[in-house]
């Protein structure tokens, strides 16, 4: 079992890795934000232990990319204490709430508690016709070649993928891949989907994502737009 723990207190971190170590988990850790969350987006966890006050990116933030791109359960362990921080996290999609200071008994027991109720896992490969996404290794191919892609061009498609033949409305894109709601004035879904068919559609015969005018987009083999 591998968990992620982002924690910016360097001894803090420490005893948390030892201690995990000790109880036979294979852990990383990552003291700011920035690197949590890359971590997270880009490598297979079976658990994320997330501060939430951290430089960079919140651990807010880095909840809100995550559950973007899968269900990994998530313990917040931090020193926000407030009935608010725990109500806004736990409907954020985090799985529990720790408060500091904490005794380690509890912590691996709820540790544990979330690895053995944890979802059946999302498969790591996902495929439509001949486009193949990669989870884990955050790598996408078509038609056996290998496409680059950014990170949001990787959980758009992703959304695409999870949500096969479902026309998708410009406004869900926009929160679910940019946690933003939706502007009429903002183009950035239209661009983003552009850039992606660049990338995944044009050099290909079998075009996967098509256009509903006013309506929004899908990814579908065999359909015409």
């Amino acid at each position: 079992m591998r968990i992620l723990i982002v924690e910016d207190e360097v001894r803090a971190a420490a005893y948390l890795r030892q201690g995990l170590s000790e109880a036979g988990f294979s852990v990383e850790v990552a003291h700011d934000g920035v690197e949590g969350e890359h971590l997270a987006l880009t490598q297979a966890f079976d658990l994320l232990i997330l501060d939430v006050m951290l430089p960079g990116r919140s651990g807010w933030e880095i909840l809100a990319s995550v559950r973007r791109m899968s269900q990994t359960p998530v313990l917040f362990l931090t020193a926000r204490d407030r009935v608010e921080d725990r109500v806004r996290g736990l409907e954020a999609g985090a799985d529990d709430y720790l408060v500091k200071p904490f005794a380690f008994s509890e912590l691996l027991a709820r540790v544990r508690t979330l690895l053995r109720r944890r979802p059946q896992a999302e498969p790591d490969v996902l495929r439509v016709a001949d486009l193949e996404l990669d989870l884990a290794r955050h790598k996408a191919w078509r038609d056996g070649v290998r496409v680059t892609l950014t990170a949001k061009e990787m959980a758009l498609l992703a959304l695409f993928m999870r949500r096969r033949g479902e026309v998708l409305s410009r406004t869900l894109i926009a929160e679910q891949v940019w946690d933003m709601h939706f502007d009429s004035d903002t183009n950035v879904v239209d661009v983003a989907v552009r850039r992606l068919r660049a990338k995944i559609d044009e050099p290909f015969e079998l075009k996967l994502i098509h256009t509903l005018r006013g309506v929004g987009y899908v990814l579908e083999a065999g359909r015409e737009d």
